[in-house]
């Protein structure tokens, strides 16, 4: 391989702190060049397909130059996967690099009011880096659980799921003035300006450092998509006063700019994970991109996401901070474009692959994944490596040269050298593991995907699905099928059995 070799002087000794549940945890380390570690900024979109950048798909009705921008002086992956088709455990594989059908959420996603999904012993990318020197910061949609506390110690506080009705005066049990448990601050972040949940989710406030920036004593009766427009939409719940739902993507952006301003001119680099709401419902476009788009108000939506990634590229060049900083821009999972989407539409918000946000199919988990690291990555290169979401984790720790702590990223892959050597052939990931919003396996390995059981496992419309009594499973092969078109299941029954026991294997691994 010949590839750029980034090298990071260390002149202290790592420091190493057991926990009360045994694992290691890094505390402390020093360099004589901190310098030369890269800033590095995680731009994670909301429910964004891979057919939605124009520079990845030249059918696409969306012009999202910002990002073809970072296409064109970085690098792109063809067949990077999330670890989940739905955001809530998408997001903890991200930080933890475990796969989060390990830990306690084995379908579906968290609400609102929902309790921490991490552990608190956990290792995360933020605590990882935070060991390292970087300072963190995390602004945008945490979707993983809070520690509220009750008003009344004797009552639980209120759940809400999918069908339930938040009424006016209705008491979730929250006292909203006191600090919350198992945030961000708790997992390694030195600074955090949050929403709790998806946009469509109360409580509707802004935490800062885990306390709320405004009591919620107003009340929303939400946003009906039948009524109000397809993707307008938001559950009725508690709202901050001055809360304002159009606003909400533009803001967290620029806290997200100021955090990286306030930045400049110091020694010691920085972690920015940015985990946007959008494009997510409710699909809220400013009206300074209305009608920028070939794909409706989803389409304008994107443009404003473009917009926002562009905010913090220009405030990298102002600062001339660019060349040390690596920026990285994906989505938490495929695009929630429907059949009628693609009738009312020419756009495929997912490309060229079946299914969408939440399936087992490759709509549901096949996503846009961008990299520019101007000091190491060639520009304008691509590779069809078969990436993973669990990776960050193992990778950041191949840029610092520090190992991993034992027991930490169980299902992360150090990924560094596909960034850096774009014709690398020789697979890096052995095998990975693909998971439906409703508990759905798949594993790729190679260039075959076996789905166990067949089905959306989403939001799919039957109309969409196979039939011709395929529904025990499926066999891909991804290199010539790609859309997953020709189930192959019948006809390999050697390479079923052998990724099937690959499966239960895997599933049996790191089960702590």
């Amino acid at each position: 391989m010949n590839f750029p070799i980034i090298r990071f002087l260390w002149v202290s000794i790592i420091h190493t702190v057991f926990l009360g549940c045994g694992s290691e945890k890094v505390i402390s380390v020093e360099t004589d060049k901190t310098e030369t570690l890269p800033n590095i900024i995680y731009i994670l979109a909301d429910d964004m397909g891979y057919g939605d950048i124009s520079g990845l798909n030249e059918n696409s009705g969306i012009r999202t130059p910002n990002m073809d921008r970072l296409v064109e002086e970085g690098i792109h992956f063809t067949d990077y996967h999330t670890n989940s088709a739905v955001c809530t455990p998408t997001r903890y594989g991200v930080l933890t690099g475990k796969y989060a059908w390990r830990s306690r959420l084995k379908t579906g996603v968290l609400w609102g009011y929902d309790e921490p999904l991490m552990e608190a012993d956990r290792v995360t990318v933020a605590s990882y880096l935070q060991s390292c020197g970087y300072t963190t910061s995390c602004i945008g949609k945490w979707h993983l659980g809070l520690g509220w506390q009750r008003k009344d110690a004797s009552r639980p506080i209120r759940k809400y799921e999918w069908d339930n009705v938040f009424l006016e005066g209705d008491d979730s049990n929250v006292d909203f003035s006191k600090p919350v448990t198992g945030g961000p601050s708790e997992l390694g972040f030195d600074y955090s300006y949050i929403i709790p949940a998806s946009l469509d989710m109360s409580p509707y406030v802004y935490l800062e450092n885990d306390r709320v920036v405004e009591l919620p004593t107003a009340f929303t009766p939400g946003k009906d998509q039948e009524v109000d427009g397809r993707g307008v939409f938001w559950r009725s719940g508690e709202v901050s006063p001055s809360f304002d739902f159009e606003d909400v993507l533009p803001n967290l952006t620029r806290d997200a700019v100021a955090f990286i301003e306030k930045q400049a001119g110091k020694e010691m680099p920085f972690f920015l994970y940015f985990p946007l709401t959008a494009p997510h419902t409710p699909w809220l476009p400013t009206e300074s991109v209305l009608g920028h788009s070939e794909a409706g108000t989803y389409g304008d939506f994107v443009v404003l996401v473009d917009e926002m990634v562009g905010s913090i590229l220009n405030m990298l060049d102002r600062l001339d901070m660019a060349e040390n900083t690596l920026v990285i821009v994906t989505s938490d999972n495929g695009a929630h474009w429907t059949p009628e989407d693609k009738e009312r539409y020419a756009h495929r918000a997912n490309h060229i692959f079946r299914g969408q946000k939440a399936d087992i199919y490759e709509g549901g988990h096949r996503v846009p994944y961008i990299a520019r690291w101007p000091d190491q990555i060639r520009s304008g290169s691509e590779s069809s490596q078969v990436m993973c979401s669990t990776d960050l984790l193992a990778t950041v720790a191949g840029i610092t040269g520090v190992p991993l702590p034992a027991g930490a990223g169980e299902d992360s892959v150090n990924m560094l050298p596909a960034y850096l050597n774009p014709n690398l052939k020789e697979p890096i990931r052995d095998h990975t593991i693909h998971h439906s919003l409703h508990g759905h396996f798949a594993i790729r390995k190679g260039k075959w995907k076996l789905t166990t059981r067949l089905g959306s496992g989403g939001f799919s419309d039957p109309r969409e699905l196979p039939g011709n009594g395929d529904d025990l499973g499926s066999l891909y092969d991804l290199v010539v099928d790609p859309g997953e078109s020709e189930n192959l299941y019948g006809r390999h029954p050697e390479v079923v059995r052998s990724l099937e026991a690959l499966l239960e294997k895997t599933k049996l691994e790191n089960l702590k």
